[in-house]
């Protein structure tokens, strides 16, 4: 056996899609007016028929409103109020909606076991590019906000999007500027290499590993695990890694970690995930052993207030459970109940 890799059973919320960002390469956005706010009794149907099927972690996964929009305040109660409802019928919230504000991420730390953003790239070439028209993606913004996270000991998952025009000199600095991060506040408990992979309507596009061909992201991934400190798990998601050589070199270069596993890649819809009992059964004739988590990583646990702590401990007792890989219930892990 090579080893553990873990994923964890999720499924995403999208409080809105309208995003005051342009990046030319995204896959989800919408213009600002053009997509209904998610409300919260849909969001309430949807999560009762999730109750039962193995979903652990909820992500509230958002475009963004501009800091300075009259709507700002009232999508930002959306996403709480999100969070809690999630919370109270047993799954555990997980929250990336972009650069938040001090205030805003001290109030959402009580109804989210973690949260994350992606840091994409350090480098500002890339403001010239691919960023020309998303001011939420300077640099700075982005690791105040991780600043910000380990200040308020947040556990804390971000990221690189590769092949958006950076060179392999960003990759390591990007890299090295994670690992002083952590090395200050400790609260990076992931960090996600995420190739970049065109949507169907942009094919002529070239994604990072039609560009690079995967023994370049094994490069990477050998890159980040001598960079990051050793405490701070490497995350590949399988579904935009389609080749399975390529996964597996991803593993033994120091990945052990395959995201959110769900019904749909809000972010990279044309990318569906893999069927968890074929990948299971995959990773296992090449030695892996594939396993449910949290996503919360044990050694944050103490961070979280009583509610959330609570909520935790009833997870971490069911997760451990050999039934759980047959099925998984939350129905006995009611937060609306715990104190």
């Amino acid at each position: 056996m090579s080893g553990i890799v873990t994923y964890s059973p999720a499924y995403t919320l999208v409080p809105t899609y309208e995003c005051f960002n342009r990046c030319t390469y995204c896959n989800f956005r919408t213009e600002p007016g053009m997509s209904p706010w998610l409300e919260l009794a849909e969001a309430e149907r949807v999560l009762k028929s999730l109750q039962g099927r193995g979903v652990i972690e909820i992500l509230i996964l958002s475009g963004e409103v501009h800091p300075e929009s009259k709507l700002r305040s009232l999508w930002f109660e959306r996403i709480y109020n999100l969070c809690e409802l999630a919370l109270s019928l047993g799954f555990l919230p997980h929250t990336n909606v972009g650069p938040l504000s001090l205030a805003e991420m001290a109030k959402l730390k009580e109804v989210n076991v973690s949260m994350g953003l992606m840091l994409e790239q350090l480098t500002p070439e890339l403001m010239k590019t691919v960023h020309r028209y998303a001011p939420s993606k300077v640099p700075e913004l982005r690791l105040q906000h991780l600043e910000w996270a380990g200040e308020l000991r947040i556990p804390f998952t971000t990221g690189l999007l590769l092949g958006i025009g950076e060179t392999a000199a960003d990759w390591q600095e990007s890299l090295q500027a994670l690992a002083r991060l952590h090395q200050r506040w400790g609260h990076l408990q992931e960090v996600i290499l995420q190739p970049y992979s065109p949507a169907a309507k942009n094919q002529s596009e070239t994604g990072f590993l039609k560009k690079t061909g995967f023994l370049k992201l094994k490069d990477v991934v050998a890159l980040a695990r001598d960079i990051l400190p050793p405490d701070i798990t490497l995350q590949i998601p399988p579904n935009l890694i389609q080749q399975p050589a390529a996964l597996l070199a991803c593993l033994q270069a120091g990945a052990r970690d395959l995201g959110g596993i769900g019904p749909i890649d809000e972010v990279n819809p044309d990318y569906p995930h893999p069927h968890l009992q074929q990948l299971t059964a995959f990773l296992k004739s090449a030695g892996w052993q594939l396993v449910p988590r949290l996503p919360v990583y044990p050694q944050y646990d103490k961070w979280l207030n009583l509610r959330l702590q609570a909520a935790v401990t009833c997870w971490r007792s069911a997760i451990n459970n050999s039934a759980f890989a047959v099925k998984i219930t939350n129905k006995s892990c009611p937060t609306n109940s715990l104190p």
